[in-house]
């Protein structure tokens, strides 16, 4: 049903905090941390997606109850639609990820994933786990129970379906599976060798009233999570707000919500609650042997804490942990020594982090590194060692000094760091499931092993330590002080212009390459051979670049022969005899990291019969896409239009206008730009508009004639596609479509069909789902005035990008309107 592929490489380091990577040490946040050094339970909420997530909910679990709480959701979003710009698949799952940790630092919650893949949308679970390799992703679920040691599990949606979308229900049967396997040491016993079986008290499923359905009822638990928090100045609604409008790659800024608001639960397994969801679970120290008095110490230290003077409480939190370090239960000893060392820092007054000298060092390379420590209280804070092997110490002997910055440099080689790169995106994967180095890496929300530095601290003579990434910091006269992540590079990195190259005919083409220089040293840029195919120049020398440098050099490539192929163009740079094939890109949005990967230095050249018709295309723009790029291709002028150039210049240029995907879900001026838009068809125009999501159109009508978008779509991208309209001029001007070019499609068909049709509209496709009826909406033609109308609903937006031979033949028939005699 659906063809394995093999994805391109991501190398990339992203930054482990946004802000700066000390933790906040306010009063508030101490106070909260000191309330929560008593409560000793915990929650794991599964679900399948970036945003299926409660955030209400995490937030009154994580900052209102104490609890330690985490978000599971299988996928990193990959598959989804990006509407704040044009990245797709792998690098919207970077994206999405930074968006779910940036909201995890808003809510509270800790976050993990599984290696399952965001291969777009299913209509039912058994494809789902089929396409996911079931017992894999069931292995890292259980994994991440066992290790995270839920008190009760949470699951999103139900294993009947009500989710609609298959992914949503395999998460519930999912974890409904895991939360048994998890206890049982004949299910996954390689686990054992670094963690413990686990048996949660009860799975829930929390049951939800949106989009049009409603799950629940009033013989279910329910919690009033709407309170306020005093020490916040915030409800929880208002903090969930926040957390859930950090998902802008999917446009979901939310309204804060203030006041009472119940949550649902129906118990899957275990006891059904009564009182509370973690009934039946010791959540005091009382559960952890060799505790005694822990409790009371705690009492005490919050009772004391003084907001002006937080340094009177450092004594008794060494003394307390001492008394933790001591317990039995390595789970909670290893959570509350964490907490408790955080507050000593905190407490004592001390900031400390470590800074590279500069943004990125080639792998081999030397790096100075200036680490910083101010103690800003009177508390009594002697030397520090910083690793590997620094020593410092104030002016005033052993004693830090109050409100005395104190820096020392250190020179550490980057030969102990790999390239830096996300660990499940560090081999090929097939369409299901990302490839992992070793199982034990699965629920890492990022790289475990990521630069650091170590900070050992004499505090009350008990020797302390502490663990600081290593960033690049500088000021900026916009932003003011700004952290970067620090990049372990290829020496080179060569950027193919192109991801898609199409040769027409057998034509020639140049392709350009632009190089970056991370060193000063000299080296070559070639073409590794391809059967058939013809490389000028065979190589390209270069000599006297400094680092930062960037140029371009050229190749001509003349395909094989005439006939159809597809084959991979891949640079490659030698430096010192060692031979790199990555490229070079940065994706920045302000409301998370930088992130710069090093993709593969490839790209697709495919050599096929194309015929074309029309030289110049208008394009409006709509939530991102990378379709004009692609027309420009096949050698389209393609002219972005704005607001002004529709309403105010000549439109009878443009051979077609496009109109990109979601445009009138995104684009409130549509409603002024459409009755030109209809004008330019009507005096003999042709306008093609790709698809809009259902629901939160922004004009009543898109085309001449009546018809909705509905949520209706065809998964399979190996649909059976029937012309129900074989002479349909859109089939056959100036390309002859047939079965061949509907081959090799990913991710889908299409999505958001159109439905309610006038008949006045031509539909010349019939396709479905396997088990599904025929559906006629993924294309509409009509003719209008003396032009014509084409709406869309196949998936283009990936398909063009992605090289797909028989999409750009569709496409360019639909830009070519045959003149009339």
């Amino acid at each position: 049903m659906k063809r394995p592929f093999l994805t391109t490489l991501f190398l990339f380091q992203i930054l482990t905090l946004f802000a700066q990577t000390a933790p906040p040490a306010d009063a508030v946040t101490i106070q909260q941390n000191l309330d929560g050094l008593n409560v000793l339970g915990s929650v794991l909420y599964i679900a399948a997606h970036p945003d299926d997530e409660n955030t209400r909910l995490l937030a009154w679990l994580a900052k209102g109850m104490h609890y330690r709480t985490g978000y599971l959701s299988l996928t990193r979003g990959d598959g989804g639609q990006n509407l704040i710009g044009n990245e797709q698949s792998e690098q919207l799952g970077l994206i999405r990820t930074q968006e779910l940790l940036a909201a995890r630092r808003v809510d509270g919650a800790e976050q993990f994933f599984t290696r399952a893949n965001d291969f777009g949308f299913s209509k039912s679970p058994e494809e789902t786990l089929k396409i996911w390799d079931k017992e894999k992703i069931l292995g890292d679920v259980v994994w991440v129970i066992r290790k995270f040691r839920p008190d009760v599990m949470i699951c999103r949606f139900p294993t009947t379906g009500e989710g609609g979308h298959g992914h949503h229900t395999s998460s519930a049967i999912l974890a409904q599976e895991a939360f048994t396997a998890a206890a049982d040491p004949k299910r996954f016993p390689e686990h054992l060798k670094y963690v413990q079986v686990w048996q949660a008290k009860r799975l829930l499923w929390n049951t939800f009233n949106f989009g049009g359905t409603n799950t629940t009822s009033s013989d279910q638990f329910r919690l009033d999570v709407g309170g306020y928090n005093t020490l916040l100045g915030k409800s929880y609604g208002e903090i969930a707000a926040e957390s859930r409008s950090n998902h802008k790659s999917q446009g979901f800024g939310a309204a804060k919500q203030r006041g009472e608001w119940f949550e649902f639960f129906k118990t899957i397994k275990g006891d059904v609650p009564q009182n509370s969801l973690l009934d039946g679970v010791k959540t005091t120290w009382a559960r952890v042997t060799g505790s005694a008095g822990i409790s009371n110490d705690i009492l005490f230290l919050q009772k004391a804490f003084d907001a002006q003077h937080p340094e009177k409480s450092v004594s008794a939190l060494v003394t307390l942990l001492d008394k933790i370090e001591k317990v039995d239960d390595t789970y909670w000893r290893e959570q509350k020594t964490k907490q408790v060392k955080d507050l000593i820092a905190a407490c004592a007054g001390l900031w400390f982090e470590s800074y590279a000298e500069q943004p990125s060092y080639v792998v081999g390379d030397s790096m100075n590194v200036s680490s910083q420590i101010i103690k800003r209280n009177d508390f009594k804070v002697q030397s520090a060692e910083i690793s590997p092997g620094e020593y410092i110490a104030s002016a005033h002997g052993h004693v830090f000094t109050r409100n005395v910055l104190a820096t020392s440099t250190q020179n550490t080689s980057s030969l102990n760091y790999n390239i830096t790169q996300p660990y499940w995106l560090a081999s090929p994967r097939g369409i299901g499931m990302y490839t992992l180095a070793n199982d034990t890496l699965a629920g890492n929300s990022e790289n475990p092993d990521y630069t650091k530095t170590s900070f050992t601290f004499k505090i009350n003579n008990k020797k302390i330590s502490y663990q600081r990434p290593i960033v690049y910091k500088f000021t900026d006269p916009v932003r003011g002080e700004v952290y970067q992540p620090v990049e372990i590079t290829p020496p080179v990195t060569a950027n193919i212009e192109n991801p898609v190259y199409l040769f027409k005919s057998g034509q020639p083409q140049t392709v350009h390459v632009k190089l970056k220089a991370f060193t000063n040293k000299a080296g070559s840029i070639s073409i590794k051979p391809v059967s058939g195919w013809k490389v000028i120049p065979e190589k390209i020398d270069f000599s006297g670049k400094n680092k930062g440098d960037e140029w371009t050099v050229a190749f001509t490539i003349t395909p094989a022969n005439s006939n159809p192929t597809v084959a991979t163009l891949e640079a490659q740079v030698d430096v010192d005899g060692q031979k790199w094939s990555l490229g070079y890109k940065q994706i920045r949005y302000e409301h998370i990291p930088n992130i710069t990967l090093f993709p593969p230095a490839q790209a697709k050249m495919v050599n096929l019969d194309l015929k074309t018709n029309g030289k110049n295309i208008g394009y409006i723009n709509g939530a991102g896409d990378k379709v004009a790029e692609s027309l420009r291709q096949v050698g389209y002028t393609v002219n972005i239009l704005d607001e002004d150039a529709v309403t105010n210049s000549d439109l009878s240029v443009y051979d077609a206008i496009v109109v990109g995907v979601r445009a009138y879900n995104v684009n409130e001026r549509m409603a002024i730009m459409q009755p030109r838009l209809l004008e330019y068809v009507k005096n003999g125009g042709n306008l093609v508009v790709q698809y809009n999501t259902a629901g939160h159109i922004l004009i009543d009508n898109i085309g001449p004639y009546p018809f909705s978008v509905v949520n209706q779509r065809v998964t399979e991208e190996d649909a059976k596609v029937t012309f129900a309209d074989p002479a349909n001029p859109v089939l056959n001007y100036p390309n002859k479509i047939t079965q061949a070019d509907f081959e090799g499609w990913i991710q889908e068909r299409g999505l958001y069909f159109a439905s309610g049709i006038d008949a006045t509209y031509n539909t010349p496709l019939l396709m479905n789902d396997t088990g599904m009826s025929p559906d006629k909406g993924s294309l509409l033609v009509t003719d209008y005035g003396k032009g014509r109308f084409v709406y869309t609903s196949l998936a283009f937006f990936r398909e063009l990008p992605a090289g797909v031979p028989g999409a750009y033949r569709l496409f360019i028939n639909l830009l070519s309107k045959p003149v009339k005699n």
